[in-house]
């Protein structure tokens, strides 16, 4: 091999591991059996949320992981290999290709890192059961309001009640 490839080679390591290090979630899929047109789709939903994915050499992968100081990744990077990196939505990756898997028997999810760290392939799949970054906000909206409303409701019996005791 040519120093200019080998050069080249550990460029590509060197960008994967800053994306390992840079990605909020990374998802790691075994996509062998998908079709063309299941591909796609998928790909387009995990676009549509800002997550990027790619097919990348396992040799690679495991050279990145260790820059990236990501330890116990190397039975994961067996066989064909897709990573779907995400740096907005830690639950985006996960909740979308969760969701096609059950369309797509052939779709595998193996494993992943959340937030910098290596995570299990059943903590992949908690995750991918949270609501999304909207849902979370939501919900946090409302425990927020619930006190407000409870004062509010509170105070307009009282005032009912003095209204009611004056007439």
């Amino acid at each position: 091999m040519s120093e200019a490839a080998i050069a080249k080679k550990a460029e590509i390591v060197t960008q994967v591991a800053q994306q390992f290090n840079a990605a909020e979630s990374v998802v790691f899929v075994d996509y062998r059996g998908l079709t063309v047109d299941e591909d796609t789709r998928l790909r387009k939903q995990l676009r549509d949320e800002k997550v990027e994915m790619h097919v990348i050499k396992n040799s690679i992968l495991v050279r990145a992981a260790k820059e990236a100081g990501l330890d116990g990744l190397e039975e994961v990077f067996t066989g064909p290999t897709a990573v779907a990196f995400s740096n907005d939505d830690v639950v985006a990756p996960a909740k979308i290709i969760d969701e096609f898997s059950k369309e797509a028997k052939a779709l595998e999810i193996k494993g992943g890192v959340i937030e910098s760290r290596v995570a299990t392939l059943d903590e992949v799949k908690s995750l991918a059961k949270l609501p999304d970054r909207e849902g979370l906000l939501s919900m946090l909206l409302s425990v927020l309001q619930a006190p407000v409303r409870n004062v509010a409701y509170g105070l307009n019996a009282v005032i009912e009640k003095n209204e009611e005791d004056a007439a």
